[in-house]
C-alpha cells in the first residue's frame, strides 16, 4: 500500500496475513492494552482516556524515550482502524483494513510520518525506513492472536 497523503506526503505500507477471525484480530490490535506486546518500538502505553472506540487517547511511551500522543480517528469494528499520534511538530499516521480469508484475515496496513516544512522530507524518509519494523510488529501480533486458539 502507497499513496499520497496531504500536500504531497506518502503513505507507506502492505498486509500481513492473520490465522484468527477478523473479529479477534480487531479487537486485539486496537487495544492500547496490547500493544506493547507486540509493538517492538514500545515499552508500554499510559494515560489511557475512554474505553477502547472511537476518540480513546492515550500516551505511547517509547523504548527511545518519546511519548505521542495518541488517538483512535476511526473505528468500524472489524473491518477499518485508524489513529493520529503527535509529538512536538511530528504526527503519524496508521490505519488497519482487515479483510477475512479463508484462513483467518489479511491486515493492510497504511502509514504516514510527517511534520511541516523542513521536517516534511525526514518524515518520508522515517516512513519508508518503519516499513520492515511495522511489519515485523504485525508479524508479531499475528503471531500472538493465533496462539490461543492453537493451544
Amino acid at each position: 500500500m502507497s499513496g499520497s497523503g496531504p500536500a504531497g506526503e506518502r503513505t507507506v505500507g502492505g498486509t500481513v496475513a492473520f490465522g484468527c477471525s477478523p473479529e479477534v484480530a480487531f479487537d486485539y490490535l486496537v487495544d492500547p492494552a496490547n500493544r506493547a506486546q507486540w509493538q517492538s518500538s514500545l515499552a508500554r502505553v499510559e494515560d489511557v482516556v475512554g474505553e477502547v472506540g472511537l476518540g480513546q487517547r492515550w500516551v505511547d511511551v517509547t523504548r527511545p524515550g518519546l511519548r505521542p500522543a495518541m488517538q483512535t480517528t476511526t473505528y468500524e469494528r472489524p473491518h477499518r482502524w485508524a489513529e493520529i499520534g503527535r509529538w512536538r511538530a511530528v504526527r503519524a499516521t496508521l490505519e488497519l483494513t482487515i479483510t477475512p480469508t479463508a484462513a483467518g484475515c489479511d491486515v493492510t496496513y497504511g502509514f504516514r510520518i510527517s511534520g511541516p516544512g523542513p521536517l516534511r522530507p525526514l518524515g518520508l524518509l522515517l516512513s519508508l525506513g518503519s516499513t520492515f519494523p511495522v511489519r515485523a510488529d504485525l508479524r508479531r501480533a499475528a503471531t500472538l492472536c493465533e496462539g490461543p486458539s492453537k493451544g
